[in-house]
Protein backbone atom coordinates (compact mmCIF):
# COMPACT_ATOMS: atom_id res chain seq x y z
CA UNK A 1 0.00 0.00 0.00
CA UNK A 2 0.84 3.38 -0.87
CA UNK A 3 0.79 6.58 1.41
CA UNK A 4 1.83 9.87 1.79
CA UNK A 5 3.28 10.35 5.39
CA UNK A 6 4.64 13.47 5.03
CA UNK A 7 3.95 16.77 3.56
CA UNK A 8 4.77 20.61 4.20
CA UNK A 9 4.46 23.73 3.02
CA UNK A 10 7.60 24.77 0.96
CA UNK A 11 6.87 28.31 -0.97
CA UNK A 12 4.85 30.49 -2.81
CA UNK A 13 5.24 31.72 -6.49
CA UNK A 14 4.33 34.49 -8.24
CA UNK A 15 5.28 32.93 -11.75
CA UNK A 16 7.91 30.65 -13.29
CA UNK A 17 10.87 32.62 -12.93
CA UNK A 18 10.78 32.71 -9.40
CA UNK A 19 9.93 29.37 -8.83
CA UNK A 20 11.85 27.30 -6.56
CA UNK A 21 15.01 25.52 -7.85
CA UNK A 22 15.02 21.59 -8.48
CA UNK A 23 16.80 19.17 -10.11
CA UNK A 24 14.21 16.35 -10.02
CA UNK A 25 11.14 15.67 -12.85
CA UNK A 26 8.80 15.12 -9.70
CA UNK A 27 6.76 17.75 -9.45
CA UNK A 28 3.03 16.93 -9.56
CA UNK A 29 1.02 20.19 -10.98
CA UNK A 30 -2.74 20.27 -9.68
CA UNK A 31 -4.90 22.69 -11.76
CA UNK A 32 -8.46 23.53 -12.12
CA UNK A 33 -11.33 25.82 -12.62
CA UNK A 34 -12.24 27.56 -9.03
CA UNK A 35 -14.60 25.38 -6.72
CA UNK A 36 -13.90 22.36 -7.94
CA UNK A 37 -12.39 21.15 -5.02
CA UNK A 38 -8.72 21.27 -5.59
CA UNK A 39 -7.57 22.26 -2.33
CA UNK A 40 -9.80 19.67 -0.80
CA UNK A 41 -8.29 16.64 -2.95
CA UNK A 42 -4.93 17.93 -2.20
CA UNK A 43 -6.22 17.63 2.28
CA UNK A 44 -7.42 14.57 1.45
CA UNK A 45 -4.52 13.10 -0.23
CA UNK A 46 -1.82 14.65 2.08
CA UNK A 47 -4.00 13.48 5.15
CA UNK A 48 -3.78 17.13 6.28
CA UNK A 49 -6.88 19.30 6.89
CA UNK A 50 -5.05 22.36 6.37
CA UNK A 51 -2.28 21.62 4.52
CA UNK A 52 -4.05 23.60 1.08
CA UNK A 53 -5.93 26.62 2.40
CA UNK A 54 -9.97 26.03 1.45
CA UNK A 55 -10.93 29.36 0.40
CA UNK A 56 -14.95 30.72 0.73
CA UNK A 57 -13.67 33.16 -1.94
CA UNK A 58 -13.30 31.29 -4.77
CA UNK A 59 -9.87 32.21 -7.13
CA UNK A 60 -8.30 34.02 -4.28
CA UNK A 61 -5.25 32.36 -4.56
CA UNK A 62 -3.18 34.23 -6.81
CA UNK A 63 0.15 32.49 -6.51
CA UNK A 64 1.80 29.34 -7.23
CA UNK A 65 2.28 26.94 -3.61
CA UNK A 66 4.82 24.83 -3.58
CA UNK A 67 4.52 21.36 -1.11
CA UNK A 68 7.16 18.71 -0.14
CA UNK A 69 5.44 15.29 0.15
CA UNK A 70 6.57 12.24 1.20
CA UNK A 71 5.53 9.04 -0.10
CA UNK A 72 6.42 5.36 1.41
CA UNK A 73 5.31 1.60 0.04
CA UNK A 74 4.60 0.11 2.79
CA UNK A 75 5.03 -2.89 1.63
CA UNK A 76 8.78 -2.84 1.52
CA UNK A 77 9.13 1.03 3.29
CA UNK A 78 10.56 2.58 0.72
CA UNK A 79 10.11 6.11 0.53
CA UNK A 80 10.08 8.56 -2.01
CA UNK A 81 10.18 12.61 -2.35
CA UNK A 82 7.83 14.68 -4.50
CA UNK A 83 6.58 18.45 -4.92
CA UNK A 84 2.92 18.80 -5.29
CA UNK A 85 2.56 22.53 -7.02
CA UNK A 86 -0.96 24.15 -6.07
CA UNK A 87 -1.64 26.44 -9.08
CA UNK A 88 -4.07 29.39 -8.91
CA UNK A 89 -7.79 28.64 -10.00
CA UNK A 90 -8.17 29.33 -13.60
CA UNK A 91 -11.57 31.11 -14.84
CA UNK A 92 -12.16 33.73 -12.23
CA UNK A 93 -13.43 36.78 -13.30
CA UNK A 94 -13.93 38.98 -10.19
CA UNK A 95 -10.38 40.77 -11.07
CA UNK A 96 -9.57 44.06 -13.08
CA UNK A 97 -8.86 42.40 -16.16
CA UNK A 98 -5.20 43.77 -16.35
CA UNK A 99 -4.95 41.39 -13.49
CA UNK A 100 -6.33 38.72 -14.92
CA UNK A 101 -4.51 38.66 -18.21
CA UNK A 102 -1.12 38.84 -16.23
CA UNK A 103 -2.65 35.79 -14.05
CA UNK A 104 -3.60 33.76 -17.18
CA UNK A 105 -0.39 34.57 -18.60
CA UNK A 106 1.62 33.71 -15.21
CA UNK A 107 -0.25 30.22 -15.03
CA UNK A 108 0.71 29.43 -19.10
CA UNK A 109 4.15 30.02 -18.85
CA UNK A 110 4.63 28.13 -15.83
CA UNK A 111 3.16 25.03 -17.29
CA UNK A 112 4.69 25.17 -21.00
CA UNK A 113 8.32 26.32 -19.67
CA UNK A 114 8.47 24.56 -15.90
CA UNK A 115 10.77 21.51 -16.78
CA UNK A 116 10.44 19.84 -13.31
CA UNK A 117 6.88 18.88 -14.04
CA UNK A 118 6.00 15.46 -14.36
CA UNK A 119 1.96 14.84 -13.82
CA UNK A 120 -0.53 17.15 -14.73
CA UNK A 121 -3.62 16.31 -12.69
CA UNK A 122 -6.88 18.28 -14.51
CA UNK A 123 -9.56 18.36 -11.86
CA UNK A 124 -12.82 18.52 -12.54
CA UNK A 125 -16.23 18.68 -11.35
CA UNK A 126 -18.08 15.71 -12.41
CA UNK A 127 -21.27 17.77 -12.26
CA UNK A 128 -20.02 19.65 -15.07
CA UNK A 129 -17.59 17.69 -17.30
CA UNK A 130 -18.15 19.39 -20.68
CA UNK A 131 -17.51 22.68 -19.62
CA UNK A 132 -16.09 25.13 -22.98
CA UNK A 133 -12.77 26.16 -20.20
CA UNK A 134 -12.05 22.43 -19.01
CA UNK A 135 -12.29 21.33 -22.56
CA UNK A 136 -9.78 24.50 -23.79
CA UNK A 137 -7.54 23.51 -20.59
CA UNK A 138 -7.58 19.72 -21.46
CA UNK A 139 -6.31 21.17 -25.01
CA UNK A 140 -3.70 23.07 -24.03
CA UNK A 141 -2.34 20.89 -22.06
CA UNK A 142 -1.95 18.73 -24.83
CA UNK A 143 -0.52 20.77 -27.32
CA UNK A 144 2.38 21.63 -24.47
CA UNK A 145 3.14 18.03 -22.65
CA UNK A 146 6.61 17.01 -23.05
CA UNK A 147 7.07 12.64 -24.13
CA UNK A 148 8.50 12.47 -20.21
CA UNK A 149 4.97 14.31 -18.65
CA UNK A 150 1.80 12.29 -17.49
CA UNK A 151 -1.83 14.20 -18.26
CA UNK A 152 -4.09 12.95 -15.42
CA UNK A 153 -7.74 13.74 -15.89
CA UNK A 154 -9.45 13.47 -12.45
CA UNK A 155 -13.40 13.99 -11.18
CA UNK A 156 -13.86 15.38 -8.02
CA UNK A 157 -16.84 15.33 -5.92
CA UNK A 158 -18.11 12.07 -7.13
CA UNK A 159 -20.38 11.28 -4.48
CA UNK A 160 -22.62 13.72 -5.91
CA UNK A 161 -23.46 11.27 -8.69
CA UNK A 162 -24.94 7.97 -8.71
CA UNK A 163 -23.55 4.65 -10.23
CA UNK A 164 -25.01 5.17 -13.58
CA UNK A 165 -23.85 8.74 -13.91
CA UNK A 166 -20.52 8.06 -12.85
CA UNK A 167 -20.45 4.94 -15.35
CA UNK A 168 -21.85 7.03 -18.22
CA UNK A 169 -18.62 9.48 -17.02
CA UNK A 170 -15.98 6.84 -17.44
CA UNK A 171 -17.44 5.93 -20.51
CA UNK A 172 -16.99 9.06 -21.93
CA UNK A 173 -13.69 10.04 -20.48
CA UNK A 174 -11.98 6.68 -20.33
CA UNK A 175 -8.79 6.50 -17.83
CA UNK A 176 -10.42 9.51 -15.80
CA UNK A 177 -9.83 9.27 -12.23
CA UNK A 178 -12.88 9.48 -10.19
CA UNK A 179 -12.63 11.18 -6.41
CA UNK A 180 -14.39 12.23 -3.47
CA UNK A 181 -12.40 14.23 -1.15
CA UNK A 182 -14.87 14.47 1.41
CA UNK A 183 -16.03 10.87 1.52
CA UNK A 184 -12.62 9.13 0.52
CA UNK A 185 -13.41 7.72 -2.71
CA UNK A 186 -10.52 7.07 -4.85
CA UNK A 187 -8.15 9.07 -2.89
CA UNK A 188 -5.34 5.83 -2.37
CA UNK A 189 -5.57 4.94 -6.13
CA UNK A 190 -4.81 8.63 -7.32
CA UNK A 191 -1.94 8.42 -4.58
CA UNK A 192 -0.93 5.09 -6.40
CA UNK A 193 -1.15 5.84 -9.66
CA UNK A 194 1.12 9.28 -8.66
CA UNK A 195 3.27 7.40 -6.92
CA UNK A 196 3.99 4.77 -9.50
CA UNK A 197 4.05 7.01 -12.51
CA UNK A 198 6.68 9.40 -10.34
CA UNK A 199 9.20 6.09 -9.19
CA UNK A 200 9.88 4.94 -12.88
CA UNK A 201 11.13 8.11 -13.74
CA UNK A 202 13.02 9.68 -10.12
CA UNK A 203 14.41 5.77 -10.57
CA UNK A 204 15.81 6.56 -14.26
CA UNK A 205 17.19 9.87 -12.65
CA UNK A 206 18.92 8.06 -10.26
CA UNK A 207 20.88 5.65 -12.14
CA UNK A 208 22.46 8.38 -14.59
Amino acid sequence: MIEIINSTFMTSAPNVQAAPENEYLNEVVFMARSNVGKSSLLNALSNRKSLAKVSSTPGKTRLINFFDVTFIDRDNEERMEAKFVDLPGFGYAKVSKSIKSDWEKNLTDFIAQRKQIKIFLHLIDCRHPNLEIDQSVAEYLDQVCREDQVIVRVFTKIDKLNQKEQGKLLRDFPGAILVSSSKKRGIHKLISIIHSTLHEDIEDQDES
